[in-house]
């Protein structure tokens, strides 16, 4: 493999590059109007325009991708992720122009890429699931009477969703009806696909996901976990490795299960198994994600390893060089996902142009970042500018050091998440580990953010006015 393109952008195309770069294989950028002058085009080796800023324009274009791909004559395609890395028609037809798809095959993308399937496919393999029926449904009167048997809180779940779209918890009988007609239509609207399935609510859950990857022959690892209960509108901010709850016991017991499930799909590659946890630590199997995680710098700090690399020579056909007993947790890791939104309302996004932009430093501190100073942020893409993450030899150490970083980031021009990370961090029931995916709901609100901050602008000012008194009594001498 000598040459690939990755067909993405941002931090994930730089993250992809750097360790092509380090392989010796030579890379190709794509990019469309809106990314003309990012990072991203100018790190790669060649780069190449594909349309219009919308994305269906451009990164959603994937015979564009696989015409240019095969021009400058590239070997293999990195999806990244978002954009076309789950896509199963992609993966397909980047193989049936005879290229390496830095990926899982199809089957697997396809068959995880459906909740109820993936479900099908893990019953076989003893994994617990949600109590909950396991076939796509739109009859009320039938999802009536699953409820009443399972139990209420219940929620309904969208069968080709993601990122919260087409999910509804329903607390009462008298609201089912209305919540699922809202959950078909949003399904709908959002996937092309109204099927939704219904399944037990767990009460104080928490999102707990391994990183697993699979080489052709026949070894799955598993890389540990993750938390990633810290989310808003059902998508994940803050995330850790490990995860604070954890014994050695349930964290092996989760690593197994996880392997099974990517054994069950025939599972080539990177790939994460993700977990609801109840309060009493139970935990049931909730999706595979099919592609290299936003998250998955935490994994590499505490496990010395460069997933990327992995599944480059997973591709090239390469075994993984290591067995799950050489792998070991070493030290704790954090991630803020520097977001370009307004935490003071309602994390809705904030465009405009990085007027400043400057990012921390120094030992134990990692940024995977896709922009530069005096770019604009794109209103068409996600509003990721960067993953921030610190690593310490424990957990304590690994928010401290979150917290002197968010404080040593600078951004003007656009409101960003690193308010939010701070109060994260500061916030005793994240420094605990008691918290679940209700944490925003249940301690985060603009107005204590803003509090937070009036507070620190107060002290502030306090210490800088104590320093100028100090400084009025020192006797000055003129210089002659």
């Amino acid at each position: 493999m000598k040459k690939i393109l990755i067909a993405n952008r941002g931090e994930i195309a730089i993250r992809v590059m750097s360790t092509a770069r380090k392989m010796g294989i030579k890379t190709v950028a794509v990019y469309s109007a809106a990314d003309r002058n990012a990072p991203h085009v100018r790190y790669a080796d060649e780069a190449v325009y594909i349309g219009e800023a919308p994305s269906n324009q451009s990164y959603l274009r994937g015979d564009k991708i696989i015409e240019v791909a095969k021009s400058l004559k590239a070997d293999a395609i990195h999806p990244g992720y978002g954009f076309l890395s789950e896509n199963a028609d992609f993966a397909e037809e980047v193989e049936r122009n005879g290229l390496i798809f830095i990926g899982p095959k199809s089957k697997a993308i396809r068959m995880m890429g459906s909740k109820l399937a993936a479900k099908e496919a893990v019953k076989q393999y003893n994994i617990p699931m949600v109590p909950g029926i396991d076939e796509a449904i739109t009859d009320v009167a039938k999802a009536k009477s699953i409820a009443k048997e399972i139990g209420f809180p219940i929620l309904i779940k969208a069968s080709a969703g993601g990122g919260g779209k087409g999910m509804r918890i329903v607390e009462k009988e008298k609201d089912l009806e209305s919540q699922m007609k809202r959950a078909i239509s949003e399904a709908t609207s959002a996937f092309g696909d109204g099927s939704v399935f219904i399944e037990k609510y767990v009460t104080s859950p928490r999102h707990v996901e391994i990183q697993v990857m699979a080489d052709s022959h026949g070894n799955i690892l598993y890389f540990f976990e993750r938390e990633c209960s810290v989310q808003r509108r059902h998508q994940k901010v803050v995330e850790e490795a490990p995860s604070a709850i954890l014994s050695p016991e349930l964290r092996k017991e989760m690593g197994i299960a996880a392997t099974k499930v990517a054994e069950s799909c025939d599972y080539l590659g990177a790939g994460t198994v993700e977990f609801l946890m109840d309060a009493d630590l139970n935990f049931y199997f909730l999706e595979m994600n099919t592609r290299l995680q936003v998250e998955h710098p935490v994994s590499e700090l505490i496990t010395g390893v460069d997933l990327v690399e992995l599944q480059i020579r997973v591709a090239r056909g390469e075994a993984l060089p290591m067995k799950q007993e050489d792998l070991k947790i070493n030290g704790h890791a954090i991630e803020l996902r520097v977001y370009a939104e307004d935490p003071l309302n309602d994390f809705l996004p904030s465009v405009g142009k990085l007027e400043k932009y400057r990012l921390p430093v120094g030992e134990g501190i990692r940024v995977d970042n896709g922009f530069e100073e005096g770019m604009d942020v794109p209103i068409y893409y996600d509003p990721m500018l960067s993953k921030l993450i610190t690593y310490g030899k424990s957990r304590e150490e690994a928010i401290e050091l979150m917290i002197e970083a968010i404080d040593d980031y600078e951004v003007k021009g656009v409101m960003t998440t690193l308010p939010f990370g701070r109060f994260v961090c500061e916030h005793e029931a994240f420094r605990s580990g008691n918290f679940d995916t209700h944490f925003v709901k249940n301690y985060y609100s603009p107005e204590m953010l803003q509090k937070n901050t009036e507070e620190e602008a107060r002290i502030a000012a306090v210490i800088a006015l104590k320093q100028y008194f100090k400084d009025q009594k020192v006797l000055r001498i003129p210089n002659n």
